[in-house]
């Protein structure tokens, strides 16, 4: 059967992709929901997109728009004004693996996944946003700022008219571990720190996790 995948925010930890990718092998038939915040923070957000690029040929690959990414895509569009914010949270990593001095610089095929990354995603049982939601509005009325930016540290959104359980990242769980709240689940598990980068079938729970060297977790479950 076509298995659902889901991949928490990455922050340019390739080695930590692709040992869970190689872990799970996803087949063309699955579906690969990446959360988002594939830049920034860790040492190889060039690679991450390549690596992205790449899995997009061998399976279903919805990616999503996450906050740093929209960043990315501001800053390359001509919009200066967060750049020194960006470079502060974790955007110098990122210059640094594409070896350049702006965005604008970055290859065009990279940017062009970026714009091509959704603000959410929905199957029968779950949907996907990559930091929350509001639950008494439909998925394409939610505000843009809402998707990208609101903290469950802050807020925890509530069961979402849907009915449906949402699958979300951005608030990273320093503690390496997943947050189930029943309705929502929060698999943004801090790669990029002392954690681990989750990937979770979602209709089953398993889970495959390795750390940002590429380490695999032991029975994460």
């Amino acid at each position: 059967m076509p298995r659902l995948l889901a991949i928490g925010d990455i922050h340019g930890c390739t080695p930590a992709l692709d040992a869970v990718l190689a872990a799970a092998e996803p087949r063309p038939e699955d579906t690969v929901v990446a959360l988002g915040d594939y830049v920034d923070r860790g040492p190889d957000s060039k690679g991450t997109i390549e690596r992205l690029i790449d899995l997009a040929s061998r399976c279903r690959l919805v990616p999503l728009l996450g906050n740093h990414d929209r960043i990315v895509l501001d800053l390359a569009s001509g919009g200066d004004a967060a750049f020194g914010d960006w470079l502060r949270f974790g955007g110098d990593a990122t210059l640094a693996s594409y070896d350049r001095a702006s965005p604008r610089e970055f290859p065009a095929a990279h940017l062009d996944f970026l714009r091509r990354c959704r603000m959410f995603h929905e199957t029968e049982h779950h949907f996907f946003v990559h930091a929350s939601y509001i639950k008494e509005l439909p998925l394409a009325e939610q505000p843009e700022e809402v998707l990208l930016w609101d903290s469950l540290r802050y807020r925890l959104p509530g069961q979402h008219c849907s009915g449906k359980k949402a699958v979300v990242g951005h608030t990273s769980q320093k503690n390496g571990e997943i947050l189930d709240l029943g309705y929502a689940v929060c698999i943004d598990t801090w790669v990029y720190g002392d954690g681990w980068l989750t990937m979770m079938d979602v209709d089953t729970g398993q889970l495959w996790q390795a750390d940002q060297e590429g380490a695999m977790r032991c029975d994460p479950s």
